[in-house]
């Protein structure tokens, strides 16, 4: 199973995740869960680095089933605030694909509600 932990600040606002896990929908290399939820992160940490300034600090495995992302403080208020509305879309994204395929993936949303495994 995928767990998505979101961090957030005592405002609410974002300010990183961790994902761990592997789905385990289908054959190595045919695990559409993984695909999709690998496709909706990696393309919001792209989104994040292409479309603002901010400078997103990543770690992951190699061999796949680890992300970590967090915001750096430090950045300029407008595109911090940028940022952390791509990373909402892709938590939104995500829990779309909790709704669908939640024996696969569980979002842990700290300061927002946890989504219940169907």
């Amino acid at each position: 199973m995928i767990t998505l932990k979101v961090d957030r600040d005592s405002s609410g606002k974002i300010t990183g995740f961790l994902m761990e896990g592997h789905a385990g929908s289908g054959p190595h290399g045919f695990d559409l869960v993984c695909a999709g939820v690998s496709a909706v992160s990696f393309g919001a940490l792209n989104a994040v680095e292409k479309l603002t300034s901010v400078e997103l600090r990543v770690r992951q495995s190699p061999g796949g089933g680890f992300l970590q992302c967090s915001l750096p403080m430090d950045s300029g208020a407008g595109d911090l605030g940028e940022a952390r509305l791509i990373l909402e879309a892709m938590l939104v994204s995500m829990q779309t694909i909790e709704e669908s395929y939640g024996k696969y993936i569980h979002i842990f949303d700290k300061g927002g509600t946890d989504h219940v495994e169907t």
